[in-house]
């Protein structure tokens, strides 16, 4: 008999710990994921229009915040439906074999004044690497928005092979940029 109140006890903790956890609802129409590259030195900005965040954040205890991104590489648009064709091929992204990028947050500090630093593991295209960038975190009308950019090297990646992997024409350097308002 003492057990059945323990197993109440655990359950009903389980379900106040569940409630009382800080899972946010991204707004995908004002939530933006963009990549802004050079080509022939010339920055270009292109935006991934398909993509879902999971953000488990309390400002009050910013230390204990998770995240995730996951984002479909088929939906990366440059402005024109032959080069957006083009980048999903397998010299580009390879959507057919890697039809999602990640980034799953490890661990994200607190460095004051509505600042994050964030950790985690980025996956593109196969290729899993540890990554950190700093985040900015800002109540909005009751809703949160986080904004930060994140430098990566598309070659790390395999993004660009044969021909493409010359940097003259498309540089290494990325910079994935995002807007992303939650509640």
């Amino acid at each position: 008999m003492k057990t059945l109140p323990k197993l109440a006890l655990v359950t009903l903790l389980g379900i106040t710990l569940a409630a009382s956890a800080a899972a946010l609802k991204t707004d995908p129409a004002k939530s933006t994921v963009t990549a802004t590259f050079k080509q022939m030195n010339v920055p270009v900005d292109a935006k991934f229009k398909q993509f879902s965040a999971a953000i488990d954040y309390d400002a009050a205890k910013p230390d204990a915040a998770k995240a995730s991104v996951e984002i479909n590489i088929a939906s990366f648009d440059l402005g024109d439906p032959e080069y957006n064709k083009e980048v999903t091929k397998k010299e580009w992204f390879n959507a057919a074999q890697f039809p999602k990028a990640t980034f799953v947050s490890s661990t994200i500090k607190s460095a004051g004044a509505g600042k994050l630093n964030v950790t985690g593991k980025l996956t593109i295209k196969g290729k899993t690497a540890d990554v950190s960038f700093p985040l900015t975190v800002k109540a909005e009308g009751g809703k949160q928005v986080f904004e930060g950019a994140l430098p990566i090297k598309r070659l790390a990646y395999n993004i660009g092979e044969g021909e493409w992997k010359d940097t003259s024409m498309v540089a290494d350097e990325v910079i994935i940029k995002f807007h992303v308002i939650a509640q």
